[in-house]
């Protein structure tokens, strides 16, 4: 007889910047979401799979709660309201190092409380992580952190951990494989995400602008692969050929993405083939164009072609 299987689905939502995609990882134990040190690195919903034995915990990690200021920034906004309708269980990421955290008297952010009304309506159960303790010099100063938190709302288990360093991570597992409950697997057990490899690869490229460039210009940039091809050389080795476009804002965004006689855009391509070789296991050829799309972030048409709706 086949031992049965137990399925949970976790949402992990939380403040831009708070370390959600970073924590992900790390429960996943591999990269399947992009990380900047910027806000709104994520823009989508992105699903990543842990499987342990019969118990499959389904991830979905989504973009900061922010204030929107373009339909892009609406669509996200949306993609956290549905993410929290849709599992079993709520990750409140919380970042214990943010400024003001260890005042006398501090109360949670208003993005914060309203995710936590959310929960309260929907009636979901919810697990508080308070990330980045690595930075919080001494234990004690988190004890009033949490109270602030749980007088706001009675969460299932309040967990301190490090995505960075990893520290709390395992606590954090266990409190969440409480929530799965008999029933199927809905991805293969060797599954690691449900994202497309031509998005993996587009993301991969996008967190470079983002680690690379200044201000708002990697915010304007979306990237689309108009080619993913695998083939064998001559001697037999796997390499696969890729060909993305890089879509910024204006004229000027171009230049600086390009940089002085290509060298910002070979610094981007080559840091982006290098992980992408690393996730695929096999040489990659990349090529990237940069095209001027503008005001791209509020035009329909072009928020669905590049799957941002």
């Amino acid at each position: 007889m086949q031992p049965k299987t137990t399925t949970a689905f976790l949402a992990i939502v939380g403040r831009p910047n708070v370390g959600k995609s970073s924590l992900m990882n790390r429960l996943l134990g591999q990269k399947v979401a992009i990380v900047s040190n910027k806000p709104q690195t994520t823009r989508t919903r992105i699903t990543g799979v842990l499987t342990e034995g019969n118990c499959q915990l389904v991830f979905i990690d989504t973009p900061g709660l922010h204030r929107p200021r373009t339909r892009l920034g609406e669509n996200m906004v949306r993609a956290v309201d549905s993410s929290v309708s849709d599992v079993d269980v709520c990750v409140l990421v919380a970042d214990a190092s943010a400024k003001g955290a260890k005042d006398a008297g501090f109360e949670p952010p208003a993005a914060e409380i309203e995710l936590m009304e959310q929960f309260r309506k929907k009636k979901l159960p919810a697990v508080l992580a308070l990330n980045k303790i690595d930075l919080v010099p001494g234990r004690e100063a988190l004890l009033s952190l949490i109270q602030a938190y749980t007088r706001r709302f009675p969460f299932t288990a309040v967990v301190p951990l490090s995505a960075k360093t990893g520290d709390g991570v395992p606590a954090l597992l266990s409190e969440l494989r409480a929530f799965a409950q008999p029933g199927p697997h809905y991805f293969d057990d060797t599954a690691l995400t449900d994202q497309p490899e031509r998005v993996i690869a587009a993301e991969l490229i996008r967190e470079k602008m983002l680690r690379l460039l200044d201000k708002e210009v990697p915010h304007g940039t979306a990237v689309s692969v108009e080619r993913f091809e695998e083939r064998k050389t001559s001697a037999g080795e796997d390499i696969l050929d890729i060909d993305a476009d890089i879509y910024c804002e204006s004229a000027s965004h171009k230049g600086i993405i390009i940089g002085k006689q290509g060298a910002m855009l070979k610094e981007i391509s080559t840091r982006a083939r290098q992980d992408m070789e690393r996730f695929f296991g096999c040489k990659v050829n990349l090529s990237c164009w940069v095209k001027v799309r503008e005001d791209w972030r509020n035009r329909r048409g072009l928020l669905h072609n590049f799957g941002l709706d």
